[in-house]
Formats: structure tokens, C-alpha cells, sequence
């Protein structure tokens, strides 16, 4: 394994491992505007959903590696507090990496990059019509944490308003994930994009307790063919299966099919058994494999 000491590396050498490490980010385009009412449009891969209550956005323009200069976008919060931030979908993801470009200050990246400024209702800098998610924010405090190149701050922008194109919404009013087509940055000039396709669901330990990958049998604990993934879904199960659900599940074509093919021979029946189990389990369907297992 290469182990590297942070205080041996270049600021543009560290900046490269951990933004090929800390990815996928999702993206804040945000647009700010001076005090004049010049308005700027800048991504920030640097940036997260930190507080649900405040709702609490952080986003951070860090400083230019290669000068050690700030961003435009920074400069404008200082003197106005304000900011959009715009959701980047894969529609967009070029005009939005157009306007990162580092065009000089009074310059609108609206115009560059061919987007439509929408008015914002609450605050003053404009939002991008295309964005599938519009958060006008207040920013409530800068923090920076360095005066060296590549230091970020930490821009804490309060949500006050949030503008959801109907396109992306469910038959609930809820954002549909599928829907929304979301793009995030990797490092150097990767990115991602979140299709229905790449999307999994993975269950929430909170309304009940799992028993733990210390609970499970040994067999499965030690398995050579489910994987760690699937065995940890089988751990987050509250309760093993009834008896009388291991029963039935014997009935069900295909898994007597294996039983009766392996009549006799224990060592196949159990390794068809856990083939079949992993089926399910890599289709999300733990309950049924959990009854195959331990039959």
C-alpha cells in the first residue's frame, strides 16, 4: 500500500490524489453578484448539504493553487452576502465546466456559457433557468481555513427558497431520482452521471436493529461466495426467518429444483444454495435469501 505524509507533497499533488480519492462531489454552481450588481456564475465541486434545520448548504472557492489569487465568486460574497446555488444536471455539464473558465472579473459566465438568468425572488444574484434545482441562500458566515494556495473557505449559505423544475418531481410532488439526471466531479476531468440505470438501494438501519456479522452463522459469515456486500445485508436483518418460512421457501420451483438435484450430496446442495442466495441478494431481495440459506 503507498502511504504518503500530506507534508511531503506539492499543494497541487495532494489536491490531485485527494480529488481522485473524494469523489464522486456533487457540484454547487453558484452565482453571486459585487456590489456594483456584476454578476458572476462559478462551479464548486467543494460542497455539500451540512444541516437540514438551519438548512444548511457549505460550499467552499478555494484559493488558486498555481497564484494563490481568490475566486471571483468568493470576493462577491464578501461584499454581498448572497448567493444561488444551482443544481448541475448532465443537460448542462458542459455550459457549466464553459463557465469555470477564468474570465476576468465584471465578465457575466450567464452570457459566456449560454445560460438564461432567471430573478430570484428573495436575494439578489440571478438563478440559472436550465438548473433542475434552484437554492436562493443567505450566507451566514466565511470560514477560511488557510492564506496559502489551495486553502478553501468554507462558505455556510442558509437555503431560504427552493425552485424545483416539475419535470423531475413524482407523482407525490417528491423529487424522482431517476428523473432528476444528476452529474457529479471526480478528479481531473472525470465526472459521473447518476442514470436509473447506476442507481441501488441500500436499506436504512433505523427502524429496527441488525443483528450484527457477528450473529451469523459461520457458514455465511465465512462464505466463499457471497460477497461482504451481501453478507452485511443479511446482518442488517433484525430476526432470522421462522422455521415455517424455511419450510415453505422449499416449495418455491426453483429452489426445490436444487434440493432435489442434490439429493444426497450435501456439499453441492449447500453451494447451489448459496448461489441461488446471492441471486437474490445482489436483486435486493434479502428475506427470500435469508430462507435459502438456511434451509
Amino acid at each position: 500500500m503507498l502511504t504518503l505524509n500530506t507534508a511531503d507533497l506539492k499543494p497541487a499533488e495532494l489536491q490531485n490524489y485527494l480529488q481522485y480519492a473524494i469523489a464522486p462531489r456533487p457540484i454547487c454552481f453558484a452565482s453571486t453578484v459585487d456590489k456594483a450588481g456584476n454578476v458572476n456564475l462559478s462551479p464548486y465541486s467543494f460542497f455539500n448539504l451540512f444541516s437540514s434545520n438551519p438548512p444548511i448548504c457549505v460550499f467552499s472557492p478555494a484559493r488558486r493553487v498555481r497564484d494563490n489569487t481568490t475566486k471571483h465568486t468568493l470576493e462577491n460574497i464578501l461584499e454581498v452576502p448572497e448567493c444561488v446555488i444551482n443544481i448541475v444536471n448532465y443537460d448542462m455539464v458542459q455550459q457549466t465546466s464553459l463557465a469555470s473558465t477564468e474570465y476576468p472579473k465584471g465578465v457575466n459566465e450567464f452570457v459566456k456559457a449560454g445560460f438564461t438568468e432567471l430573478k430570484s425572488e428573495l436575494v439578489r444574484p440571478p438563478r440559472v433557468a436550465e438548473a433542475p434545482v434552484q437554492l436562493e441562500c443567505i450566507v451566514n458566515q466565511v470560514i477560511p481555513l488557510g492564506d496559502g494556495p489551495g486553502a478553501g473557505n468554507l462558505v455556510l449559505a442558509e437555503v431560504k427558497l427552493i425552485h424545483i423544475q416539475e419535470e423531475i418531481l413524482d407523482d407525490q410532488g417528491k423529487i424522482d431520482q431517476a428523473k432528476i439526471d444528476l452529474v457529479a466531479r471526480l478528479g481531473g476531468d472525470w465526472y459521473c452521471r447518476v442514470q436509473e440505470e447506476n442507481l441501488f438501494r441500500v436499506a436504512k438501519p433505523i427502524a429496527q436493529l441488525g443483528m450484527g456479522m457477528d450473529a451469523l452463522p459461520p457458514a455465511i459469515r465465512n462464505s466463499n461466495i457471497l460477497t461482504a456486500n451481501n453478507i452485511a445485508a443479511l446482518a442488517n436483518e433484525e430476526n432470522m426467518p421462522s422455521s415455517e418460512a424455511i419450510e415453505a421457501i422449499q416449495l418455491v420451483p426453483e429452489v426445490k429444483e436444487v434440493l432435489d438435484a442434490t439429493l444426497g450430496d450435501s456439499q453441492t446442495r449447500s453451494l447451489q444454495l448459496e448461489q441461488l442466495a446471492k441471486q437474490y441478494l445482489d436483486q435486493g431481495d434479502v428475506i427470500t435469501a435469508w430462507k435459502i440459506l438456511l434451509i
